[in-house]
């Protein structure tokens, strides 16, 4: 499959997770605090080198990608190298945000599985202790049936697409990483594409 066909199978997955992300959001009355990104300086995050494909493609195609590539193979930070954190001039924020990956869309709005085969609503200890009331009456609602986005559910269909590149779970940055190399090396051999046909 091409990386244009697999961008627009990624990017079909993320538009029903919006819609499904934005009733979840209505219903449970929670949200982000505004400049916050606390869990996108986390050092811990991992993600698939596929959700992040749309976001190295989009690069490759402004021209971007190996400036980029070069920036990544030169970081120590295991922090996201799109975040851009609070400073002076502006609040902290995702500095690729219409490209972010499928991990950045989830998590805080997004139930988990236990052990014992129950939703668990995966969210920070921001949300849980400032919006105590609205995270504990949502939690409850799950219980009772509430339709709320499932982590393994998105990432068992974004493995459909590419089960390499989908089902490989690494620390952001090197999935930043690979997704920009399977888009260069994907066009070092082929022309650029057709953008009067990629609908982006």
């Amino acid at each position: 499959m091409s990386i244009e066909q697999r961008v627009q199978l990624v990017e079909k997955l993320f538009y029903q997770l919006e819609q499904e992300s934005a009733q979840f959001q209505k219903s449970s009355g929670m949200g982000c605090v505004s400049g916050c990104g606390k869990c996108c300086a986390s050092p811990n995050i991992e993600a698939s080198p596929l959700e992040f494909l749309p976001w190295a493609f989009h690069l490759f195609l402004n021209g971007g990608a190996e400036k980029m590539l070069s920036t990544l193979n030169k970081t120590n930070s295991p922090a996201c190298l799109i975040y851009k954190p609070l400073s002076i001039i502006n609040q902290g924020r995702c500095g690729s945000y219409k490209y972010r990956g499928l991990i950045c869309r989830l998590f805080g709005f997004a139930a988990n599985t236990d052990k014992y085969g129950k939703l668990r609503l995966a969210t920070c200890k921001i949300i849980k202790e400032n919006q105590t009331y609205n995270y504990n009456s949502t939690s409850q609602a799950i219980t009772k049936g509430l339709p709320v986005p499932i982590f393994t559910h998105y990432y068992m269909q974004l493995n459909q697409i590419d089960f390499h590149l989908g089902n490989l779970i690494v620390p952001v940055n090197k999935a930043l990483k690979l997704a920009l190399e399977e888009v260069l090396h994907y066009y070092a051999y082929r022309p650029f594409p057709d953008l009067e046909k990629i609908c982006l």
